[in-house]
């Protein structure tokens, strides 16, 4: 298994997420999933017995599950060895949990997320700002006076010990149980780190929280997990951000978002994933909504050699809605595979899909996605809107709606676009004074607009860079 990463030798894109530091292990689990490597995961976090019987539960599950193979034009996964992924590292940090302050972090791991702007990202008055590097959340703050409302913030892994009962109650049930796939069983196996979000009834926070992930090492997993529980009449979100350097041996990311909206609350979930060209991105992530509920998904999907990403909301109480606004950029190599689910199964609920793909250099990006309306759902609605810009003749996009419709009193739209960026608008900035690639990405950027203003101003404009970066050298 290799990957060339000669392409991005010396480019801003290399110079800001290539770089590596030296692995740097405390504890590393042999390679492969194997009942050894689940008991020693769950022995070094000190799990009570039933999230130990959980895990070897779902590596059960996983042993028994065929790979998916068997949706028309999905990513090839065949590359994908477990036998070679290292599923568990913890880095030598001398903290017996994640510190609260970024100057107890070693300088290395200090570097790494100050080059990526999270210290910066924080200076921001960002709610909250958790840090992940490897399958151990290192760093995690959060302004005092949220404490001080009752709003929890903190490791999945520290939930476990402080909040058992909730997590018990949370943890891969009704949500995403490790039934629901191949990928789903894996990551109930061996999760390790991610986020855990409690907002008590009636609290507003009122700026983003944020969680950021980085693999480091060669040839490993990350498995983080996340809850979010909105309380009713509550509001939060939440920004995650991902990246990895470019090595030989692939990586696999296989992460879980379960979020629970109650009664009138309200949740954003904004990702913003930029790994590595030797990155298998096979995310699951799922909402339940309740009563007028919002649930509210707004991801960027670029840099993994593959992507299977199609975050789902089951909108469970009357008058609960749901709202996708998603991107996704593939480049030479890359198989970008996105979309949405939608499930109405209560009445006058409502959902909308924006969907936006980039593809260049022979790269192939897609949406599939699913909206079903189950019978009874009397008054809802659903609107999807897939838009596709291409750059050459070599690349390619498709569009697989798939729309299960049991009620007659709904309103249903789909509309999707494809198309190459236009000789007449590259002409009319040209003539203006921009040169070939500032036209383009001009372009490129009012294309991706209505993503970019659903963020803060800081994360609209990083991720504007990053399609910048993608694009750098591939123009003209």
């Amino acid at each position: 298994m290799s990957s060339d990463t000669s392409d991005l030798e010396g480019t801003g894109f290399e110079n800001r997420f290539g770089f590596k530091n030296e692995e740097r292990a405390a504890v590393k689990s042999g390679s492969g999933l194997t009942e050894e490597t689940v008991r020693l995961i769950s022995e070094e976090k000190d799990e009570p017995k039933w999230m130990l019987e959980r895990r070897l539960r779902s590596l059960e599950l996983y042993q028994e599950m065929p790979m998916p193979t068997d949706w028309p034009g999905q990513p090839d996964l065949s590359a994908i060895d477990i036998d070679e992924i290292v599923p568990y590292l913890r880095p030598d940090v001398e903290t017996e949990d994640s510190v609260d302050s970024w100057e107890d972090l070693p300088e290395d791991i200090q570097d790494t997320f100050d080059r990526l702007g999270i210290p910066d990202a924080e200076r921001k008055a960002l709610s909250g700002a958790g840090a992940q590097y490897e399958s151990e959340v290192v760093y995690q703050n959060m302004q005092e006076q949220l404490e001080e409302k009752g709003v929890v913030f903190c490791d999945t892994d520290e939930a476990v010990q402080e909040y058992p009962e909730l997590v018990k109650e949370h943890f891969m049930t009704e949500c995403v149980p490790p039934t629901d796939n191949k990928f789903a069983a894996l990551h109930g196996a061996v999760w390790s780190g991610g986020s855990f979000v409690y907002v008590p009834e009636g609290v507003t926070v009122e700026m983003p929280l944020q969680a950021y992930f980085r693999m480091n090492s060669e040839g490993m997993g990350q498995f983080e997990h996340k809850i979010i529980i909105a309380e009713p009449n509550s509001e939060v979100h939440l920004i995650e951000g991902c990246s990895a350097p470019h090595y030989g041996s692939h990586n696999l990311h296989s992460g879980c978002v379960e979020v629970f909206v109650r009664e009138d609350a309200h949740v954003q979930y904004s990702t913003v994933q930029n790994w590595s060209r030797n990155t298998y991105n096979l995310n699951t992530k799922r909402a339940i909504v309740e009563a007028d509920g919002t649930m509210e998904w707004v991801s960027g999907s670029m840099g993994s050699k593959a992507t299977m990403l199609y975050p789902a909301s089951i909108l469970k109480g009357p008058g609960a809605t749901d709202n996708h606004v998603t991107i996704a950029f593939a480049g030479e190599g890359q198989n970008i595979d996105t979309g949405a689910k939608v499930y109405h199964t209560a009445p006058n609920t409502h959902s909308t899909i924006e969907s936006k793909s980039i593809s260049k250099d022979g790269g192939r990006t897609n949406y599939r996605g699913l909206v079903h309306i189950t019978g009874g759902a009397e008054g809802s609605s659903t609107s999807v809107e897939c838009d596709a810009l291409m750059f050459d003749n070599e690349s390619s996009s498709d569009t697989m709606p798939f729309m299960e419709i049991r009620e007659r009193s709904v309103d249903v739209a789909h509309e999707a676009t494809v198309g190459k960026i236009d000789d007449e608008d590259m002409f009319y900035l040209q003539n203006r004074g921009l040169d070939a690639d500032d036209a383009k990405q001009m372009i490129v950027a009012g294309f991706i607009e209505p993503l970019t203003e659903e963020l803060p101003i800081e994360y609209a404009v990083e991720l504007n860079r990053l399609i910048e970066l993608e694009m750098e050298g591939s123009l003209g």
